[in-house]
């Protein structure tokens, strides 16, 4: 039987095809205090019309349904009203996957084998806004091209600034926090692109990520 909900819970969704799997993920989020598990889903379609009618703050979505997949998924919660956030849960061992669905929207990425405690410190920290992107994910997603070590590389403004970026805030938030101007703060984050050799945000998370620089 559900734990009854609470002001403070995270309203959580989980989509999977897998029945066993999606149960026992289930049993183990509702045994957490702050976690309410407010519905289950079998498949992409079903995911959107749930998300409508519960209201959750975060989605957990297999990445790859037969119907519709994960990725198709979040382009159209990308659409739709309301704030949820979606992590990407997958199985899949192709970087090409992780990168398209940050890019359509998707604000953590588990690998399904990882320890269950990075799954509920990736849904606590999507739900306050940051990013969750798995250590072994992110290495895997920069693998593919050669990036420095920060090493002294970047000044500490821009290491505020690149921590500040690989928790979601957008630049006039940024500029705010650090009492800065919005330009000041475009001016940095090119000097930033040109030190670490990253074309945009996304690189730039996932690098911040992956050394730890997150904040």
């Amino acid at each position: 039987m559900a734990k009854p909900s609470s002001k403070a819970s995270i309203r959580v969704l989980v989509v999977d095809d897998h029945p066993i799997f999606r149960d026992g993920l289930c049993k183990l989020l509702q045994a957490e205090d702050d976690i309410t598990v407010v519905g289950q889903g079998r498949s992409g379609a079903e995911c959107l019309g749930l998300v409508e009618k519960l209201k959750p703050d975060v989605v957990l979505l297999d990445l790859k349904m037969p119907d519709q997949d994960g990725l198709a998924v979040l382009g159209a919660l990308g659409q739709a009203a309301g704030s949820v956030r979606a992590i990407v849960l997958t199985a899949s061992e192709d970087e090409r996957d992780y990168v398209e669905a940050v890019r359509r929207g998707a604000r953590g990425v588990v690998l399904k084998q990882a320890a269950t405690a990075r799954l509920l410190e990736g849904i606590r920290k999507v739900h306050r806004g940051e990013m969750w992107i798995d250590q072994r994910v992110a290495a895997d997603m920069l693998r593919a091209t050669s990036r420095p070590a920060p090493g002294e590389l970047l000044t500490g403004r821009e290491q505020e600034i690149v921590a500040l970026v690989a928790q979601g805030f957008r630049n006039k938030e940024m500029a705010e926090k650090l009492s800065i101007s919005e330009q000041t703060v475009k001016n940095h984050l090119h000097a930033i692109y040109d030190k670490l050799g990253v074309s945009d945000r996304l690189e730039l998370a996932l690098y911040a990520l992956h050394h730890r620089l997150a904040g």
